[in-house]
């Protein structure tokens, strides 16, 4: 190496404007996260999904050293967990359309734009949790 390129990692300049690159990046990179690329990156699972099913039950099978007959008993309590989540989860999507058909049945026009700008930022702020 020459005793010039060894110079130039030390010039001020050289080391404020990579640290500015880095910052901006750092910001840049902050910035994304905060507005929705962390929930695109981190969708949370669904509790069941086909082949899931038989790693997890491999796994809590071997972890808790279970036998033939309390695997089985396992898996169907786990079948009948999943099934209960699903079955609350539609119940729960129905009474959300209901009231909100309740609501727009007494709203004017205005209103109801409004309140579909209110629902849209509120499901928004729900995403980014």
């Amino acid at each position: 190496m020459t005793a010039k390129s060894q110079l130039s990692w030390s010039n001020p300049r050289i080391l404020a404007t990579l640290f500015v690159i880095f910052l901006a990046g750092s910001i840049v990179g902050a910035f994304a996260m905060r507005c929705g690329v962390h929930g695109f990156l981190h969708k949370p699972e669904p509790y069941w999904q086909e082949g899931g099913k038989q790693v997890a039950l491999g796994r809590l099978s071997k972890e808790l050293d279970l036998s033939p007959s309390q695997k089985k008993e396992f898996e169907v309590i786990l079948d009948d967990f999943v099934m209960m989540v699903q079955t609350l989860q539609a119940q729960m999507d129905e009474v959300r359309a209901n009231g909100k058909t309740r609501v727009m049945r007494i709203l004017n026009e205005e209103q109801k734009r409004k309140f579909e700008k209110l629902m849209g930022g509120l499901q928004a702020r729900q995403m980014d949790r």
